[in-house]
């Protein structure tokens, strides 16, 4: 199966990069929205099995939620062109707004379950953040490139407070996911569960790249101002050279100038 194909069959395709400009860049903007929607999924989901929040609460962030999802959906769909292609190459969205009408869930209590659905978006986020990061990689944009570790830092620090018993505090999954990321290992704080390692393991090899990332773009960063400098330079230098070059036409004038004076003089002078 092509690369490319990929998203579109797993249902996280988003707007194609043919699309009208108005739909691409109505897509760009709900990018950051959606992720901060993923984060407070997750902040959310914690929160809930910790029993930190009322099941009011919850119930108004579900329906804001479910609301965002539909408007996004619905905005996107008006927008493009070919609209069937973008509802199949989207069908998690349907998904999502179909069984995670919050109705169902006050209905059938059992249907709660569905509300992992929406985790779904963030593998969506990512496919999306990993097509960014390599446009970042090659304008140097360091800044950018930090902030995307530190919010896959963050998110999964509640993951694994989520998932993990052994990981009391969000605070603690954080550290945890900053020690991992790094491939530093402290060891103070370590998963317990089998789904808390193999969340871990995966976390080491996204640390990996994400570092290689960061190495990357620094070397990047420093080659680019070394060439700049060098640029700089050699603009100086041809400065220089075309000042003396000036000056010498203007020596070479003025040579010429007093050679046919002197030899009009001589013509001049008496025998």
């Amino acid at each position: 199966m092509n690369e490319k194909n990929i998203p579109r069959v797993i249902g996280l395709a988003g707007v194609d990069s043919g699309e009208t400009a108005v739909a691409l860049k109505n897509a760009r903007r709900l990018e950051w929205p959606m992720l901060l929607m993923a984060i407070w999924i997750i902040i959310e989901w914690y929160l809930q099995a910790k029993g930190a929040v009322s099941a009011e609460m919850v119930l108004i962030t579900d329906w804001f939620i479910w609301g965002f999802f539909l408007f996004e959906t619905t905005l996107l769909t008006a927008l493009v062109r070919n609209k069937s292609y973008y509802l199949i190459s989207n069908w998690v969205n349907l998904v999502i707004i179909v069984l995670g009408f919050p109705l169902l869930w006050e209905a059938f209590p059992a249907a709660g379950v569905l509300r992992a659905l929406r985790l779904i978006v963030m593998a969506g986020i990512l496919i999306h953040i990993s097509g960014t990061a390599r446009r970042i990689l090659s304008r140097n944009h360091l800044g950018t490139t930090l902030l995307v570790g530190f919010i896959i830092t963050v998110m999964s620090g509640f993951l694994i407070a989520g998932l993990d018993p052994a990981i009391e505090s969000p605070w603690d999954g954080i550290w945890w996911a900053w020690v991992t990321v790094t491939t530093v290992g402290y060891g103070d704080v370590v998963p317990a569960s089998t789904e808390g390692r193999l969340f871990g393991s995966f976390l080491i090899l996204m640390g990996i790249g994400i570092f290689s990332m960061l190495t990357a773009s620094f070397s990047a960063f420093f080659v680019s101002r070394d060439e700049k400098t060098a640029v700089q330079r050699e603009q100086q230098i041809l400065a220089k050279l075309e000042l003396m070059e000036m000056k010498m036409h203007h020596m070479e004038k003025g040579i010429n100038y007093l050679t046919k004076v002197q030899q009009e003089a001589k013509k001049n002078q008496p025998n």
